[in-house]
């Protein structure tokens, strides 16, 4: 079975668009089988960028959308803040195809689109880290996703996750605890949390 964290999902295409409106800017982002929330913009995603643009007000630096999907989370934040240095990045490469190509679509120019197992591709260091992890490829990689955000924030960076309670919210929150000493909820609707750390 092929699942949207496959680096090649085998999944026969079925292209589908999904029209999404946040922060009062308007987006439409091109989606396929295979991906992530491949027929609308999933709600842990809107509550994470809406929690985000309120608790960051004015952001700056580089920011990392890490197993970014098709792209939503980096173009939104473009859009809202244009000074930010986004790079986006992600292990399947059909995503990653949209991702350039919504980019595109949505106006959103001077990005880094990259093809990455986690942050084992990306270089630098990130004053912002935003990550819907993927929860159905384990907690060993959901783990390593945080261990390896943390190592590359800058410091005062913030790692913003957003998860479902029922699929571990408490227990990412404890490693998260672990890494960073503490672990903010920031938000929480319909199942889902918000967390934050900041080094």
């Amino acid at each position: 079975m092929s699942h949207y964290f496959d680096e090649n999902p085998q999944a026969a295409h079925k292209q589908r668009s999904i029209e999404a409106r946040v922060n009062g800017i308007d987006f439409v982002f091109e989606s396929d089988s295979g991906v992530f929330s491949q027929s609308q913009l999933d709600y842990g995603t809107r509550l994470l960028l809406e929690t985000v643009i309120e608790l960051e007000g004015k952001a700056a630096g580089r920011l990392l959308d890490l197993g970014c999907g098709y792209g939503v989370v980096g173009i939104v934040m473009k859009r809202v803040w244009p000074a930010l240095n986004i790079v986006m990045c992600d292990i399947n490469n059909r995503a990653l195809k949209l991702a350039k190509k919504n980019s595109n679509a949505n106006h959103v120019q001077y990005v880094d689109i990259i093809q990455s197992d986690g942050l084992n591709s990306v270089a630098g260091s990130f004053d912002l880290i935003l990550t819907n992890p993927p929860i159905r490829a384990g907690k060993n990689t959901v783990h390593r996703f945080f261990d390896q955000s943390w190592s590359a924030l800058n410091p005062g960076g913030r790692l913003y996750v957003v998860i479902q309670k029922k699929q571990g919210a408490p227990s990412a929150q404890k490693k998260l605890q672990e890494l960073a000493g503490d672990c903010e909820i920031c938000a929480r609707s319909s199942g889902y949390w918000i967390l934050r750390v900041i080094k």
